[in-house]
């Protein structure tokens, strides 16, 4: 088992991201984060499901070139969402 807080695998990231894919659920799950914020308890779920049951605090680093570094996971996943980089990992 992985350490709570600690990004998925790469083979993790396709299992999870493939049920958002179907019918532009990725999308779907940005707009509910654009509407209710990251304290909303369903993107809190996604977030946490995301990152091994925690969602990690203080700074993230990505897999973005030349834009690695962002204040929190909050940020890091609103810049996700706005640039519909819907999988990148951190």
């Amino acid at each position: 088992a992985q350490q709570p807080g600690t990004p998925l695998s790469d083979q993790e990231y396709h299992q999870f991201f493939m049920s958002l894919r179907a019918a532009g659920r990725a999308s779907t799950a940005c707009l509910l984060r654009m509407l209710y914020g990251c304290q909303n308890p369903l993107v809190q779920r996604l977030d946490k499901y995301e990152n091994h049951g925690a969602i990690p605090e203080g700074p993230i680093c990505s897999e973005l070139p030349g834009n690695p570094f962002f204040l929190n996971f909050c940020t890091f996943s609103l810049y996700r969402c706005t640039r519909k980089l819907y999988f990148i990992k951190v």
